[in-house]
């Protein structure tokens, strides 16, 4: 068994792509049962967020486990596999470990070193836990990663720069419309996402005014704030007084429309409106953006940002320190190696134990051979020559078992443990052989490796 990641993200896929995977908690549920009830995944744990859709699974074969994750992310978004091909990006074994960890941290993100993904990814790992899709294999990763993220946020400065998506977001929404402070800013939407734009605009001086489908979520996050909520269905009026909209609710279609927003801005006098959605799929419709005198922040532009920084080789965004991003990853490194020397010391441990085993019961055999040829021994030469006897076999045992344990933390793919098995004929067999032929294959086959499907 081994870890294998599939997913789709920001770095491969446009946003309208990612529109198309948008889950609810429904969703999320139908998924992980989906993926375990397939014939190669045994465990499987979704994270799904607006820039990606990652399963990380616990798979028997490789091909046979991306070729089930495939097939549940295409109907997801309600295309072919060979649709999303060219976007897809797999990693296994040790490099899937790696990318879990270094998602966890804030790393992999639109804004390099941003937290939220870190609660995103507790949220997931939560869900599958309750559903039961995770397991012995995966419990450990997943609270490893988790680990790391908080390790890296805490010990490193890549908090410094590590700004969340929100406030890169109003960022861009100040350099169009001016400070934000004494505006008046509605955040539609009360969830997590609408959560910290309201905190963050609060932050910045900002009145804020909360909107959502739940008016008591919107009450108990205003009265926080110091801000004042209003029902969903007064938002639109509450526009005409904005010179903030921030949108992030979880609807599955448009929220904010054209007609509405150009409703309000005739009653604006020409005062600039900035629009910022959040929201995966959008809830602001797209010809907003076309409105005079409203300037609408999106994950598209903000995608696109990223993507022209990348090119000319500046940071995407923020001013993260090269020497804050090798600390993380080099942490990140170090406790991947860490786990991996723990699985391996796991599976490594049955073999030992076995082999211990099996020399005590030959011991056991040739004393018992030994009264019966020997029947007038007195006892105490014969618990001597027992002693004897054992201390032999164990400092014979005592080199080849610590040194499997040493080499099998070793990173090159030799499978030490299946090696002292067949010498000793620890009841190897087809399964053992298997399992060793696939580490042979994964280490021939560059496309396990990680990278594009």
């Amino acid at each position: 068994m081994s870890l294998l990641a599939v997913g789709i993200s920001h770095r491969t896929a446009p946003v309208a792509l990612l529109e198309q995977f948008a889950m609810t908690d429904d969703d999320r549920v139908k998924a992980l049962h989906e993926l375990v009830g397939g014939d190669h995944v045994a465990e499987a744990l979704v994270l799904a967020t607006c820039n990606r859709i990652e399963v990380f699974a616990e798979v028997e074969r490789f091909h046979g486990g991306v070729t089930d994750v495939s097939r549940v992310l295409a109907r997801q978004a309600g295309a072919t596999v060979e649709e999303l091909s060219p976007y897809v990006t797999v990693h296994y074994e040790d490099q899937a470990v790696t990318h879990l960890f270094t998602v966890a941290a804030g790393l992999d993100s639109m804004v390099v070193g941003e937290t939220q993904v870190l609660g995103q990814l507790r949220a997931a790992y939560a869900l599958a836990r309750e559903e039961g899709t995770v397991g012995r294999a995966l419990h450990p990763i997943a609270q490893r990663a988790l680990r790391v993220g908080k390790r890296v946020h805490s010990e490193t400065g890549i908090d410094r720069a590590g700004a969340s998506l929100v406030s890169v977001a109003l960022d861009r929404a100040e350099a169009r419309i001016g400070d934000l402070a004494g505006r008046r800013a509605l955040v539609v939407g009360a969830g997590s996402m609408g959560a910290l734009a309201a905190t963050t605009l609060a932050r910045r001086g900002a009145d804020v005014v909360i909107g959502s489908r739940t008016h008591a979520s919107a009450q108990r996050l205003a009265t926080t704030l110091g801000g004042r909520a209003v029902e969903l269905a007064d938002a639109p009026a509450e526009l005409v007084d904005a010179d903030v909209l921030v949108s992030c609710t979880g609807a599955s279609g448009i929220v904010v429309s054209t007609d509405t927003v150009a409703t309000a801005m005739e009653q604006r006098a020409g005062r600039p409106m900035a629009v910022v959605d959040l929201a995966l799929p959008r809830d602001v419709d797209p010809g907003v953006a076309g409105l005079p005198d409203v300037h609408v922040v999106d994950l598209a532009l903000l995608q696109g940002e990223r993507v022209a920084a990348r090119d000319a080789g500046a940071p995407a965004t923020g001013p993260v320190a090269a020497d804050d991003i090798a600390a993380a990853h080099a942490m990140i490194e170090a406790e991947a190696a860490l786990l991996r020397a723990e699985q391996q010391a796991a599976a490594v441990a049955p073999t030992v134990s076995a082999l211990r085993s099996q020399a005590a019961d030959v011991v056991d055999a040739e004393l018992l051979r030994l009264s019966t040829r020997l029947p007038d021994l007195d006892p105490r030469s014969r618990a001597e020559i027992a002693r004897t006897v054992r201390r032999v076999v164990d400092k014979l045992l005592h080199e080849p078992t610590v040194r499997v344990k040493e080499l099998s933390a070793v990173p090159g793919g030799t499978d030490y443990a299946g090696a002292l098995r067949a010498l000793f004929g620890l009841g190897i067999d087809a399964e053992v052989a298997e399992t060793a032929s696939l580490a042979d294959a994964v280490t021939a086959d560059p496309e396990r490796a990680g990278g594009a499907a």
